[in-house]
C-alpha cells in the first residue's frame, strides 16, 4: 500500500503554481502524485481511492475535471471536501491518494 498524503501545489522552485487558478493547482498535484508513487514503485493504475480538499467548493468542477484527464480510464473512489484553508493561504486545492499495487489484479493503464 502506497498512501501519498497533503499533496500540494507546488513548483520545483518550492514556490506555489497556478495562484488563483484551481485547476492549474489541481494538475500540479496531481503530478506530484504520480511521481510520488512511481518512485515508490507503484503508478496512477494502481490508485484506488483519492481525496479532494478545496478552499472554495465553487471549483469542484474544475478539479473534477483535471482529476479525469488523469484517472477517466482508473475510476477510484473519490471524496471532494471544503477545508477552511491551508497552510499558504495561495493553496486552492490539495490531494490525497491510495494506491494498492497487486500485479495479480488487472487494472487499465
Amino acid at each position: 500500500m502506497v498512501t501519498v498524503s497533503g499533496t500540494a501545489p507546488l513548483g520545483p522552485d518550492g514556490g506555489t503554481v497556478g495562484k488563483g487558478d484551481a485547476a492549474i493547482q489541481a494538475r500540479r498535484c496531481l503530478q506530484i502524485i504520480a511521481a510520488a508513487l512511481e518512485a515508490a514503485g507503484a503508478s496512477l493504475r494502481y490508485v484506488v481511492r483519492t481525496r479532494t480538499l478545496l478552499t472554495r467548493i465553487d471549483d469542484w468542477q474544475a478539479v473534477a475535471a483535471v482529476h479525469g484527464e488523469f484517472f477517466s480510464d482508473i475510476r477510484p473512489a473519490n471524496t471532494i471536501m471544503q477545508v477552511t484553508r491551508f497552510i499558504d493561504p495561495d493553496w486552492l486545492v490539495e490531494f490525497e491518494a491510495d494506491a494498492v499495487i497487486d500485479d495479480g489484479i488487472e487494472r487499465n493503464s
